[in-house]
């Protein structure tokens, strides 16, 4: 569960605010302790609808949406956040192979798609990439 980071070295999330959204509880929990250990600070839901009141009611660096959220989907919410210019950006993370969904995603506001398992390495990579 290691992020690469090098002990002394720059945090590269420092500052960031950064809502996770994943069903998943021990992928949810293991993405936040990795964007924590890199300086974000995280909060992190289990479902859709939650994302949402989140991202209504508090101003986010990025997010990182699964696409199969319960109550409502993390396409939907890519669809309702690319219509907005001060929209966060999105890294969408999904075990979904499908071309089609990927092309979707990207087409409605999400700036990075990655296919589960993510390392989350890559998944903090990603972030520091859309975020700054």
């Amino acid at each position: 569960m290691t992020t690469g980071s090098v002990p002394g070295a720059p945090r590269r999330l420092e500052g960031l605010r950064i809502l996770v959204a994943d069903d998943d509880d021990d992928v949810r929990e293991a993405i936040q302790i990795a964007l924590e250990s890199e300086g974000a600070a995280v909060k992190a839901v289990g479902d859709g609808h939650s994302a949402l009141h989140e991202l209504k009611s508090s101003t986010w660096s990025a997010v990182v949406l699964d696409m199969m959220l319960p109550a409502f989907s993390g396409l939907a919410l890519a669809e309702e956040l690319g219509s907005s210019d001060a929209s966060p950006p999105i890294v969408m993370i999904t075990a979904n192979q499908g071309q089609r969904h990927r092309e979707y995603a990207l087409g409605h506001g999400v700036k990075i798609y990655l296919q589960k398992p993510v390392a989350l390495a890559r998944l903090v990579e990603a972030l520091a990439q859309v975020a700054r």
